[in-house]
């Protein structure tokens, strides 16, 4: 981890699309910044009582509700861990413990560029089928992922203090 961060700041003014993303963006980068300069075995170390919370883990968790919540929900495109997940709730976190630090990196950030451009082509009230009979706008998964990665942002942010010291907001 660089003692200087590479994230692009929230914008302080400007509309509700260019809030939400720089948000969204902030912590994305916060996450890569978290896990970067580890080597695999830091990544994979088990530092709390749960064995699969480690940056590793942590990782392809969040890799996982990216691609779910943007290329799933609002793209419509095919589940691809839905048999893994049915068999194992934890599965994402289970491959990531056996993936290199740098390739879940890479694959993280090629992930929310996905993201990115998926959210791009759409208006924050367009709604798409959500689970059944239920429907989900463009605002709530944005706003739903500026939570889910701030969260686990935090985590990060521990588990990084607990490897080797280095703090940073």
């Amino acid at each position: 981890m660089t003692d200087e961060p590479k994230r692009p700041e929230p914008p302080l003014t400007g509309d509700e699309r260019t809030q939400l993303n720089g948000f969204l963006d902030f912590l994305r980068a916060t996450v890569v910044w978290k896990c970067s300069g580890l080597t695999d075995e830091q990544a994979r170390r088990p530092l709390v009582p749960s064995e699969l919370t480690t940056v590793a883990g942590l990782l392809g968790h969040l890799t996982l509700v990216e691609q779910y919540w943007f290329n799933v929900v609002l793209n419509g495109q095919e589940d691809v861990w839905k048999e893994a997940l049915e068999v194992d709730p934890d599965a994402e976190f289970r491959v990531a413990m056996k993936t290199p630090i740098e390739q879940l990196i890479a694959a993280y950030e090629a992930e929310c560029e996905r993201s990115r451009k998926i959210v791009a082509g759409m208006g924050l009230d367009d709604e798409v089928p959500f689970r059944g009979d239920r429907k989900v706008n463009v605002r709530f998964v944005i706003a739903h992922m500026i939570e889910e990665t701030g969260r686990h942002a935090g985590h990060l942010d521990l588990l990084r203090e607990l490897t080797d010291g280095l703090t940073g907001e």
